[in-house]
């Protein structure tokens, strides 16, 4: 250990501090302590080298989904106190090794207090990716719960060499619902499955009506055997309807003797049933609570969206969102896609399916991550679902590949399907040709400019070559929310 000879500047100190905080152990050299600054440094430079390593060798959605695990989070929180406490003594060593005693009193002041402050400041980005690891953690914890169905088995533990079993597609069952102190039970009036590709991330979204009628369930279930032709009620006192799709988890909820007393099972019914409507196997659900989502909208800073035409909304019709294409705030999109004011349920879904659209193609993930601790806080309110922890790891690079893929829509809504008496074989025709085109589909993009290819003719009714149900997801919503 060797000082050095020649007393610094107050400007020289600050300038070597600055730069020891972006190259630890260069004050030292500079101070004659070179044993010291070159293990410094060493150790520094293998740290980069380490970590560049790890980036380049690890494609970065399964680094993402890695990072959703409990071990991951928290060892990335401990590590981030502990480099940002190394950092703080780095700053105040290096001070200390410069030999600022032998400035004049009134630079030994200054450049005490701008060491100081420079020693916090280097502090500042460790302690925000700690803090970030700790909303994270907390975040996934309220949301990725152990689901409420009771008598359920867990789930099966995802294989690392083959998480998705050999599946070809993952089926999520995306809801949409009012939570409200004054209302009693779960009303899901947003009903959405994603079906997704594996292997390239082609999503089709197929959109069902709340007002869909007659509802079947699977044979051999506890609804089937309480409703063997469909969903039925009596109507309400003030005439209106309880028994149509949007009801299914209400009503399942509120019975559970049709389940030999289990509780909870409204999820699970309603997955069955939109399974068995479509023919497809429903993995999980993600219930979004209105309010929430609107929170969500607020946190990433709005969402930009061309409205084609005024939208009136509130209990007197008192709002309104202005035709025109601007960024909405959370509440203004939520209405946008809710209110059926001088409109119906049928353009409320297009109007929905237009804002998720817009959410995909905006919401990035640079957006997400300048913008976490908001996201993460709205989204403790924002979801319920049934999703294990221990499979957020898979789905995170999945939602990557969506993200860059061709995501379709298809919207069983009049003319298409009659909502009073739906014919349930040409919905599952039309759900299997829609899954088989975005099958074929290798371009990747984020929506189609046109519809595909047609839908297989039904052997009962004749179709018409074009007239095809499977659109881009933002087809028809503006410029402002489609990807090129």
């Amino acid at each position: 250990m060797r000082q050095a000879k020649e007393p610094l500047s107050a400007g020289a100190v600050l300038g070597w501090l600055v730069l020891a905080a972006l190259a630890p152990g260069s004050a030292h050299l500079r101070a004659g302590w070179r044993r010291t600054g070159l293990v410094l440094l060493s150790c520094y430079a293998v740290l980069l080298l380490a970590l560049l390593a790890f980036v380049l060798t690890n494609d970065l959605g399964n680094l993402i989904g890695s990072a959703t695990q409990d071990a991951t989070l928290a060892a990335l929180m401990f590590g981030a106190i502990a480099l940002g406490v190394a950092w703080f003594a780095l700053i105040v060593h290096s001070f200390v090794v410069l030999r600022p005693g032998r400035l004049a009193q009134s630079q030994q002041i200054l450049t005490g207090t701008l060491a100081g402050l420079l020693a916090v400041v280097v502090v500042v980005p460790f302690g925000f990716a700690a803090q970030t690891a700790s909303t994270s953690r907390q975040a996934l914890d309220n949301i990725f719960q152990a689901p409420e169905n009771e008598g359920e088995p867990p789930a099966p533990e995802p294989k690392p060499e083959d998480p998705w079993a050999g599946r070809d597609r993952v089926n999520i069952l995306l809801l949409g619902g009012d939570a409200d102190d004054n209302r009693v039970g779960v009303r899901t009036d947003s009903m959405n499955l994603a079906s997704i590709d594996v292997k390239t991330g082609n999503t089709v979204l197929f959109s069902l009506p709340r007002n869909l009628e007659d509802v079947r369930f699977r044979p051999g279930t506890p609804m089937a055997r309480r409703f063997p032709n469909g969903f039925d009620l009596p109507k309400d006192p003030g005439g209106g309807a309880s028994d149509l799709l949007n009801s299914v988890w209400e009503y399942a909820d509120a019975h559970p003797e049709l389940f030999d007393g289990r509780k909870n099972q409204g999820p699970k019914v309603l997955m069955d049933t939109i399974g068995y409507t479509l023919g497809l196997k429903v993995d999980w659900y993600a219930l979004v609570n209105m309010w929430g989502f609107a929170r969500l909208i607020d946190a990433i800073g709005g969402v930009t969206i061309t409205v084609e035409q005024d939208v009136v909304f509130g209990k007197y019709n008192e709002g309104l969102v202005k035709a025109g294409t601007r960024k909405l705030k959370g509440a203004d999109a939520m209405w946008y896609a809710r209110s059926r004011t001088y409109s119906d349920d049928y353009t409320r879904m297009r109007r929905q399916r237009c804002v998720l659209g817009a959410l995909l193609d905006q919401a990035d993930p640079a957006t997400v991550l300048t913008r976490f601790n908001q996201v993460a806080l709205a989204t403790k309110e924002l979801i319920r679902t049934d999703i294990p922890r221990t499979w957020l790891q898979h789905l995170v690079p999945l939602a990557l590949k969506v993200k860059d893929a061709k995501v379709t829509s298809v919207q069983f809504v009049p003319p298409l399907i009659n909502t009073g008496y739906p014919d349930w074989e040409k919905i599952r025709q039309i759900a299997a040709k829609a899954i088989e085109d975005s099958t074929r589909t290798k371009a990747a993009v984020a929506a189609s400019a046109s519809p595909s290819s047609s839908v297989s003719p039904s052997p009962k009714k004749s179709r018409k070559t074009g007239d095809d149900p499977t659109k881009g997801l933002t087809e028809g919503c503006g410029t402002s929310s489609t990807k090129g």
